[in-house]
C-alpha cells in the first residue's frame, strides 16, 4: 500500500514463486524406460541443483514494475530506443532518467551501463544494447548477446546487488530469433550462478505473453527441477552450450591453454572428461567433445579408451538427431536440395544433392545440417551413394569447408562407413581444387570415394538414367555443354 492507501502497482519479487517450486506436470508419474536405465550414469552439463533453482523466477509481466535491486532495459546505442520495454521504464522512472541517460553518452553493443531507478521500485536500471541479428554474422551476434547478459551480471556482482530483473534483451528491429536468444540468456545466467551464486539471491526473467511459452519450454534444459527432468532434457540441449561461463567459443580461434597451468594432467580420467562438458565449444556446429587434443593425448596415455570416445561421440550425434526430429524444418525441405531417388548398379540407395538450390547466405545453415541428419539417418544404415549436382552454382551456393568439416565430424560412423561413392557432377576447375584440398588435408577416408563427373553419360556407367530424378536445368546444361541429348528422366518438382 502506498501512503494514500491505494494498492501499489509494483510487484514485490518475494511474493513470486521460484522455479524450484513450480513442479513439472506429471513429474510424480514419470519413470525411466528400460532404455533410459542403460544410460542412468549420463549427467547433463546443467545438472539438477535445487539451490540454483530457488534463485530463479519466471514472471509474465512488465519488468518496470518489479521491486528488486535492479531491472534491465534493452535499448539502442544512443539509449533513445522507443521499444515497449524502454518506454515503460522511462514512463515509470520519470524525467530525471532521461537527463541521466544523456550524460552517459550512449552505450555500445554488448555493454552494460548503470543509472538510478528514480521513481521505479527498483533502485537501479542496467541499460544494455543487444546485437542486430543477421544469419551470416551469427557467431558475432551470439558473442555480443552473451556479453550483454554477462556484463549485466558482472555489474550486479560488483555493486553487491541482491536481485536483478531481466527483460528479454531483444527488439523487433534488431531481429534476434527468440529461441536462440533464450538459449544464450539461460545458459549464461546458469553458468554465472554456478560460479558466483552467493552474490545474487534472485534472478527474475520478466517475459511477455508471447515470450512465456519459449521460456517455459527451455528453462528445464538449463534449470532441471529433478533428476528425471534433467535426464529427459539432455537430448534436447543444443550442441553449442558454450564454455564454463556460457560464452560462445569458436574452435578455429581458440588457443588451447592448460586449464590449470602448472598442474599435471596425467591423472585425468574419463570422469574428468564428463565434468569437462561445461567447456564445450559454442558456435553453431560445435561438437560435444571438449578439447580434441586432450582426448587424443588421453588415448595415447591409455587413460581414455577408444570405446569411451565413441560413446561420447554417439551421445553428441543423438542430441543432434533429437533436435532434428523436434524442429520444424519445412523451410529447408521446401528448397528441394536433398532427396532420395533410385538405386545404382549395385542396388545401393542414391541420394541427390542440388547445389544451386542451397542459398548458403540466406538460410540458417544449422537448420540445414539438422535437415541432412533428419533425412539421412535411416538411409545410412545400409550402403548408399550421393550424387552432387554442382551444375550452375555460384558463390552464393558454395558450402564452406568449415561447415563440411563439422558435418563430417558430427555424423555417426555409419555415415562414413556406408557411403560408397560421391559423384561430383559438372565440377569446375576451382571446385576440383577445393575438393582435392578438402579430402587431402581436412578429412580422411573420403578422397577415394569422390568421382568427378564431366557429363551425365559418365554417371550412367554407375547409375542407370531411369534411377535418377534430374533437375531440368541439369539436363539442359549437359545437353548444351556436351552436345548430346538422350531421354533423361527429370523431376518436374525440382
Amino acid at each position: 500500500m502506498d501512503p494514500l492507501g491505494a494498492p501499489s502497482h509494483f510487484v514485490d519479487i518475494e511474493t513470486l514463486p521460484v522455479w524450484a517450486d513450480l513442479h513439472e506436470t506429471g513429474q510424480s508419474n514419470s519413470s525411466p524406460t528400460p532404455d533410459e536405465n542403460e544410460h542412468v550414469d549420463i549427467r547433463s552439463p546443467f545438472p539438477y541443483k535445487r539451490e540454483i533453482n530457488e534463485k530463479i523466477i519466471l514472471w509474465k509481466g512488465n519488468v518496470a514494475l518489479l521491486n528488486c535491486t535492479a531491472i534491465v532495459n534493452t535499448s539502442n546505442e544512443s539509449l533513445t530506443d522507443k521499444n515497449p520495454v524502454s518506454e515503460s521504464i522511462s514512463m515509470h522512472a520519470g524525467p530525471d532518467l532521461t537527463v541521466e541517460l544523456q550524460k552517459l553518452k550512449g552505450c555500445r553493443t554488448g555493454e552494460a551501463k548503470l543509472t538510478k531507478g528514480y521513481n521505479l521500485a527498483a533502485r537501479f536500471i542496467i541499460h544494455t544494447v543487444g546485437p542486430k541479428y543477421k544469419s551470416r554474422y551469427r557467431t558475432a551476434a551470439e558473442s555480443s548477446l552473451y556479453s550483454c547478459y554477462r556484463n549485466i551480471l558482472q555489474l550486479a556482482k560488483e555493486q553487491a546487488m541482491s536481485s536483478v530483473g531481466f527483460c528479454v534483451i531483444n527488439t523487433v528491429r534488431r531481429g534476434y530469433p527468440l529461441v536462440d536468444a533464450t538459449h544464450i540468456a539461460l545458459r549464461t545466467v546458469r553458468r554465472f550462478l554456478e560460479i558466483h551464486g552467493n552474490t545474487l539471491e534472485k534472478v527474475v526473467f520478466a517475459v511477455s505473453e508471447v515470450e512465456e511459452p519459449t521460456y517455459q519450454k527451455m528453462l528445464p534444459l538449463y534449470f532441471p527441477r529433478s533428476m528425471e527432468e534433467e535426464k529427459r532434457s539432455l537430448p534436447f540441449l543444443p550442441a553449442d552450450i558454450g564454455n564454463a561461463q556460457g560464452e560462445p567459443v569458436v574452435p578455429e580461434r581458440q588457443i588451447r591453454i592448460s586449464e590449470k597451468p602448472g598442474v599435471s594432467e596425467d591423472n585425468a580420467d574419463e570422469e574428468g572428461l564428463e565434468a569437462d562438458l561445461s567447456f564445450i565449444g559454442s558456435h553453431a556446429f560445435a561438437r560435444m567433445e571438449g578439447d580434441v587434443d586432450k582426448q587424443r593425448r588421453l588415448v595415447l596415455q591409455g587413460q581414455l579408451s577408444e570405446a569411451a570416445l565413441q560413446k561420447q561421440h554417439q551421445r553428441n550425434y543423438n542430441r543432434w538427431l533429437c533436435r532434428a526430429r523436434a524442429e520444424d524444418l519445412s523451410d529447408i525441405a521446401s528448397l528441394k536440395a536433398l532427396y532420395q531417388t533410385g538405386v545404382d548398379n549395385c542396388g545401393r540407395t542414391v541420394m541427390a544433392v542440388v547445389g544451386r538450390n542451397i542459398p548458403v547466405t540466406l538460410i540458417d545453415m544449422e537448420k540445414a545440417l539438422l535437415y541432412f541428419i533428419h533425412v539421412m539417418d535411416h538411409i545410412v544404415v545400409k550402403e548408399y551413394v550421393i550424387v552432387y549436382f554442382h551444375t550452375l552454382t555460384n558463390i552464393y551456393n558454395h558450402l564452406e569447408s568449415d561447415f563440411l568439416k563439422k558435418l563430417y565430424d558430427i555424423v555417426d560412423v555409419k555415415y562414413k562407413r556406408n557411403l560408397k561413392a560421391l559423384y561430383f557432377v559438372h565440377p569446375t576447375f576451382r571446385s576440383k581444387v577445393s575438393t582435392w584440398f578438402f579430402t587431402t588435408f581436412t578429412v580422411s577416408g573420403l578422397k577415394d570415394k569422390v568421382h568427378h563427373i564431366e557429363s551425365l553419360q559418365q554417371l550412367f556407367t554407375a547409375i542407370p538414367p531411369e534411377q535418377i530424378d534430374f533437375p531440368p536445368f541439369v539436363l539442359e546444361y549437359d545437353t548444351r555443354e556436351n552436345g548430346s541429348y538422350c531421354s533423361y528422366p527429370s523431376s518436374p518438382d525440382l
